[in-house]
């Protein structure tokens, strides 16, 4: 997948019974779109990324593969155990060597992926204003309470976006995302998008939820 993006999964991940997580519609896509184009989603209005380029010796992070997954891994474990309260996920731009970062503004999250990122590696580092472990909390949410808009429309589909939004699959997006939006207040109306999605007979584990891109 040289040249594209694919977004990694967010931490955390609850499956609900009765609702289908599949991949996000636009999750391997062109790196202007994942970046704030018109698809991207609420949460990356504000378009504030910094970057840096790694400076650490070829394979001083462990695991095989490309540099750039390997300083992903880095990033994932990092964002997954200290920095857990302000990162939202990861993506990878494969064929310019460039590793995606979505996180709350943090110096010392920054500081720790740039000082680990080996040569050749650049690092683009986007801001959100929520954390993964949230997005993952809101999906689990709905899971436990599915059968409340089944008289207004069906929820066919429900996974957290590392670039910091909900997808919501619907069969009648005019009729759910007011609904969805209103139900959740204010915050999560900023980090919702809602589109249609075909009937889904089975859950899918999250393994197989965001496509790596090797």
């Amino acid at each position: 997948m040289d040249g594209r993006r694919s977004i990694r999964g967010t931490v955390g991940v609850v499956a609900a019974s009765a609702v289908a997580l599949v991949a996000i519609p636009g999750a391997a896509v062109q790196g202007a779109t994942a970046a704030g184009g018109p698809h991207a989603g609420p949460a990356l209005a504000s378009g504030r990324t910094t970057e840096c380029v790694g400076t650490r010796p070829a394979r001083s992070l462990p695991g095989p593969g490309p540099a750039v997954y390997r300083v992903l891994d880095y990033v994932d474990k990092r964002g997954a155990t200290r920095f857990r309260n302000v990162f939202t996920g990861s993506s990878v731009d494969q064929g310019r060597r460039t590793a995606h970062v979505y996180r709350i503004p943090s110096r010392a999250f920054d500081a720790d992926v740039c000082s680990h990122a080996e040569k050749g590696v650049r690092v683009r580092l986007h801001a959100t204003d929520v954390s993964g472990v949230r997005l993952a909390a809101l999906v689990e949410r709905v899971g436990d309470d599915m059968g409340r808009w089944d008289d207004r429309f069906e929820l066919r589909e429900v996974a957290p976006d590392p670039r910091g939004f909900v997808f919501f699959g619907v069969d009648d997006p005019a009729a759910a995302e007011p609904v969805l939006r209103k139900a959740f207040g204010p915050f999560w109306a900023r980090h919702i998008t809602v589109r249609y999605a075909e009937e889904s007979s089975a859950l899918r584990p999250v393994s197989d939820l965001f496509e790596r891109g090797v």
